[in-house]
């Protein structure tokens, strides 16, 4: 309150100069000043009614106050860069933890999505630190959330778009897992550690078990069970192993990503028979994503089991133990019957094909640029397969058949398409018979004949044709 009013006891906001740029208002304040409540005190006016001309004129002409009121700290609290989406909707819920109160933002944007974000002072309340604690998506499809409203009594958020209208809990403590130190790392006002799970905090509970630290995050100082722990390992408590396999010299994903938006993942290598540990470098074959670690060509000095680990104010977390193992490509024939091995020249017969010999000729081309090139050429292979099976059939029939002629083709046509040798001398003197004309090639005469006994009016008109096509089958 003392910024906004030391703002409004400043100087007026004035245009002036060629441009009509704001500057501050240097000349005479009429009295009383122009913003001023109304009273007795100053004047000893009731109502702005009473109020001098060129007080209300100084007013109209000067509606705005020089300089702006600063957030604290000076600068804006929430900053989003390189995202796809807009701030539309704010609200703000005070909560009360452990350690002091907090303020909670919920902010809605065009995309239908929402971002819950704690302000937590690290020195002093000027010096904030913001943390996103969830980002949700409320509507199924994309579309601008235009209204909020907030029931603390509720302890729901009431969210409007033109799809409609949702509503969503203010904490979901039940996401943040199943320790005291990934309750704690998370940081959020409304979620306490009490002893057997991540739960809602209440301020009047008195419970000894109850932990929190929202400003520090530091799990170590509220958790018992990390205090007695020297090792990494137990930690967490039972960490995930699992073993996966993967294929010589083809690629390779293993998924790891952290359940907090602050962690950072970090990756260590314990090879066979080996206690030591070892950091892996990233390079253009093994590549780092959000989702895990990619390994774009796996050879045998892959082996060994990756750690995972989450690193988040210095705390170091385990996540998951992956034991890896590599197939060489030279075994794939033992471990799945009727597979190709490259260089063995035995090859499956048709009878055992298995269903998924496309995928594992994937396995056995390693130097192919990408998947998308591999399905191309399995693509290309079964549309030729069946335009072979298609010109066969088409072949069989008219050979079963002696009465289908083909029809009249353009000359360019005719000599683009293979024409038997018998029937070549038969296209060319109906085709010499019938000069200028634009009829179609007649049917052999004993079909034309049949069919004029049958119609009697097609006899005449039909009898030079038949002669042509007589002779030039005799």
């Amino acid at each position: 309150m003392a910024d906004i009013r030391r703002v409004f006891l400043g100087p007026y906001a004035h245009r002036d100069g060629p441009n009509y740029q704001w500057v501050p208002f240097q000349g005479r304040v009429p009295y009383p000043r122009p913003g001023t409540c109304p009273s007795k005190t100053f004047g000893g006016f009731d109502s702005t009614k009473d109020l001098p001309d060129d007080v209300i004129t100084f007013a109209r002409g000067h509606p705005a106050m020089y300089n702006p009121v600063q957030p604290i700290g000076g600068r804006p609290i929430m900053v989003r860069t390189d995202v796809d989406y807009q701030f539309s909707q704010l609200v703000v819920d005070r909560v009360e933890a452990e350690d002091g109160q907090y303020d909670v933002m919920f902010i809605g944007t065009d995309r239908g999505t929402v971002l819950k974000v704690v302000t937590i002072p690290r020195e002093s309340w000027h010096d904030l630190e913001e943390v996103v604690l969830e980002e949700m998506t409320v509507f199924r499809e994309p579309t601008p959330i235009t209204a909020m409203e907030l029931s603390t009594k509720q302890q729901q958020l009431y969210l409007g778009s033109a799809l409609g209208v949702s509503q969503m809990s203010l904490h979901r403590c039940e996401v943040y897992g199943k320790a005291c130190a990934e309750c704690c790392l998370a940081r959020d006002p409304y979620c306490a550690w009490d002893g057997t799970e991540c739960s809602r905090y209440f301020p009047t509970a008195k419970r000894r078990t109850r932990r929190q630290d929202i400003r520090n995050g530091d799990p170590l100082s509220q958790c018992s069970d990390l205090q007695h722990h020297d090792d990494i390992d137990g930690i967490t408590g039972t960490i995930e192993d699992r073993t996966v396999f993967g294929v010589e010299n083809s690629s390779m994903f293993l998924e790891c990503s952290p359940k907090s938006q602050r962690a950072l993942i970090y990756w260590q290598l314990q090879r066979l028979n080996e206690d030591r540990k070892i950091e892996i470098r990233f390079d253009d074959r093994i590549l780092r994503t959000d989702q895990g670690l990619l390994i774009r060509t796996l050879t045998q000095s892959d082996v060994g089991t990756y750690h995972c680990q989450a690193v988040e104010h210095g705390f170091i977390q385990p996540l998951i133990r992956l034991n890896l193992q590599v197939i060489p490509t030279q075994k794939l024939g033992d471990i799945l019957p009727g597979f190709p091995v490259a260089g063995s020249g035995v090859g499956p017969s048709a009878k055992h094909r298995m269903w998924y010999r496309d995928f594992l000729s994937l396995l056995d081309h390693p130097d192919l640029n990408s998947v998308e090139e591999f399905c191309d050429r399995v693509w290309k292979k079964e549309r030729k397969q069946k335009k072979v099976k298609t010109h066969n059939g088409k072949s069989d029939r008219s050979a079963a058949n002696p009465l289908i002629r083909p029809k009249s083709l353009p000359p360019k046509a005719q000599k683009q398409q293979g024409v038997p040798p018998q029937s070549r001398a038969w296209l060319q003197t109906a085709g010499s018979t019938a000069e200028g004309s634009q009829r179609s090639l007649s049917p052999p005469q004993q079909n034309l004949s049949s069919q004029a006994s049958k119609n009697p009016k097609m006899q005449g008109g039909q009898n030079t044709g038949s002669q042509a096509t007589g002779e030039g089958l005799g």
